[in-house]
């Protein structure tokens, strides 16, 4: 009797159902292992916005010191023009003031003559103006003392009062300051400001200084020992005196002081005073006038030349008058060539 061979079926169940099993694992693997997938996908795409996001900020902020730096070589190219140009204008004034020292040195004795004429004048005539005035006669506006006009009824005194001044000139600038106000017998108001419009009297900030005999002797005394910074520049005196005391229904001198001028250009200082005093009715709002006090030979003049250029040409357009002072070594030369001659 044969026996019947078994036949194997390859694809059975169990195998169909191992390999299933096997299937569901692997898939279950990919499940855990790529879980925490799309968490980490999410932060470096956080990661790299913020990175753009910092990036594009450094970006700006590179523009912006592009921008200011851009700015900032545009002004230094400006002041760089303005600076070349004040030089141009700086050796214009220092050709002028050569030219006009030269002149100078000719009409020197023209200077002298004219203050002999003012010192004179004033002591002739203080006696009879005074008798005049007494009798109710008032000076016409053209009359002039040793070629300065005296017809204002206000009088404001700039004063330098630096090193120099003080060191070399300063009694005979008091001594100047008693002389002009005895050309004056009578004014409605005084007030004297050194050249930085600093009040000698702080508390006639503003206001006039009454015209008595005390407040004369106050104001003498006071400049004996009056002490204030000064850098040698009348500009801003003048344009605190004008700005502070001008009035249509005034008239008003300036009689400025000094030995030296330090600014950086004269042209400079008359633009400056052609604009605050500008005219009115035909005529500048003050006139102004310069006393000039020459530094001794041992000094370095060229400041002083600067000065007196300065003051001759804003005198002559503000209806002044330059009295340029003899020094005592000018003194002593012109006696000793008199006793020679």
């Amino acid at each position: 009797m044969k026996l019947r061979r078994h036949e194997t079926e390859v694809f059975s169940m169990s195998f169909l159902d191992c390999i299933c099993c096997g299937f569901g694992a692997i898939i279950l693997l990919l499940v855990i292992t790529e879980a925490g997938r799309p968490i980490v996908l999410e932060r470096q795409s956080t990661d790299l916005d913020g990175q753009v996001a910092r990036l594009q900020k450094e970006l700006y902020e590179i523009r912006g010191e592009t921008d200011m730096l851009n700015r900032e070589l545009k002004g230094r190219i400006e002041e760089l023009t303005v600076d070349r140009a004040q030089l141009v204008r700086l050796q214009g004034d220092l050709t002028n003031i050569k030219g006009e020292f030269a002149a100078s040195k000719k009409d020197a004795a023209v200077q002298n003559i004219m203050e002999n004429q003012l010192v004179s004048a004033y002591q002739r005539l203080t006696a009879e103006m005074q008798r005049l005035l007494a009798a109710g006669y008032r000076r016409k506006t053209t009359e002039a003392v040793g070629g300065i006009p005296v017809d204002s009824e206000y009088i404001i005194f700039v004063i330098d009062t630096s090193g120099s001044m003080q060191e070399n000139h300063w009694p005979r600038a008091y001594q100047t300051l008693n002389e002009i106000l005895d050309i004056y017998p009578r004014v409605k108001g005084i007030q004297v400001m050194d050249d930085e419009g600093a009040y000698m009297f702080s508390g006639y900030r503003g206001q006039w200084i009454p015209d008595t005999p005390a407040r004369r002797k106050a104001i003498i005394d006071r400049m004996k020992s009056w002490e204030s910074f000064s850098n040698s520049s009348p500009v801003e005196g003048i344009t605190a005196a004008i700005r502070t005391f001008w009035s249509s229904d005034k008239k008003i001198s300036i009689y400025v002081f000094g030995d030296d001028f330090t600014g950086e250009s004269i042209q400079a200082v008359l633009d400056t005073t052609d604009r605050i005093n500008r005219e009115e009715n035909g005529q500048r709002r003050v006139r102004i006038h310069g006393i000039g006090f020459p530094m001794p030979d041992r000094v370095p003049q060229y400041g002083n030349y600067r000065f007196s250029a300065l003051m001759r040409v804003l005198c002559d357009r503000n209806g002044g008058t330059f009295v340029g002072l003899q020094g005592e070594d000018d003194k002593k030369k012109q006696d000793k060539k008199g006793k020679s001659g």
